[in-house]
């Protein structure tokens, strides 16, 4: 089928509308007050949604949230995690100083930061392989970083509504700031990676990469998975935030979060008004 024709398809024309809706608000600042069309059936048909946000969006993406899915919220596809784009202008370097970081709850949106450990691809994934265990994951070369999602959408009931909306929205995601390495981190124990999210002085949630279920790797395993059976086969380079380690924790625009990373280093940020 050509593009001209696919885009005559009417599923595929309601997908789209949605993307657009979305993308505009986003580019506005804007809020949205329901869901802007029909919710997904399932997951697979929300990823078409966002690849078409995707395509909509004038960025290039540079890596992927990892969001998990509780149990009660899966479908058929049996994902147990669900991803989402982070876009290269959405990408920030925390030097120390307090980092900006835009969100949409003070237009009536959804916002709220995540404690994250980033992996970064060493090497491209084998465009044909589309299912990984978190031992092969283990094997693909990675670094590991200490960062913090911005976990923000133009739809205020994001998470409310489910994973398909999640997904359909560009995994619920506005950024991601990215700090200093973890060393050799393969060799340590996970249970001994862990962080504290406070917000405005106060602290909100405490955990670490044990917080992950399975852990790094099998957040690791499902991004590469996922994303081969996309067509979208992780390259070097790409960025995959594992993971909430402390929760998701609101905030609205002008208050301060701190994430500290025991013994790796802490990241200041401020919330201010997208668009």
């Amino acid at each position: 089928m050509s593009n001209d024709q696919d885009s005559q398809d009417p599923q595929t024309a309601g997908l789209d509308a949605i993307a657009r809706r979305f993308v505009d608000a986003r580019q506005r600042g804007a809020s949205l007050p329901d869901f802007p069309g029909e919710i997904p059936e399932d997951l697979v048909t929300a990823y078409r949604v966002q690849d078409l946000a995707i395509a909509r969006w004038d960025d290039t993406v540079v890596g992927w949230k990892v969001g998990y899915i509780a149990a009660e919220r899966r479908d058929a596809s049996g994902d147990e995690r669900l991803l989402g784009p982070v876009f290269s202008r959405h990408l920030w370097n925390a030097t120390g100083a307090i980092t900006d970081i835009p969100v949409f709850s003070g237009a009536g949106g959804f916002a709220a930061v995540e404690a994250e450990y980033v992996l970064q691809l060493q090497a491209d994934a084998p465009a044909d392989k589309l299912d990984w265990t978190p031992e092969e994951a283990e094997a693909l070369p990675a670094r590991l970083f200490i960062g913090v999602e911005v976990a923000s959408s133009p739809l205020a009931t994001i998470n409310i509504l489910g994973p398909r909306v999640v997904v359909s929205d560009f995994g619920n995601n506005n950024g991601l700031v990215l700090s200093s390495e973890i060393a050799d981190w393969t060799a340590l124990d996970e249970s001994q990676l862990r962080v504290q999210t406070e917000i405005d002085g106060t602290v909100v949630g405490t955990g670490g990469a044990g917080n992950l279920p399975g852990g790094l790797r099998a957040a690791y395993a499902f991004a590469l998975s996922r994303s081969a059976r996309r067509g979208r086969p992780l390259k070097k380079g790409e960025l995959i935030a594992t993971g909430n380690a402390t929760g998701i924790h609101d905030i609205a625009v002008g208050q301060q979060a701190v994430i500290r990373f025991e013994g790796h280093g802490d990241i200041s940020c401020k919330a201010v008004a997208a668009g």
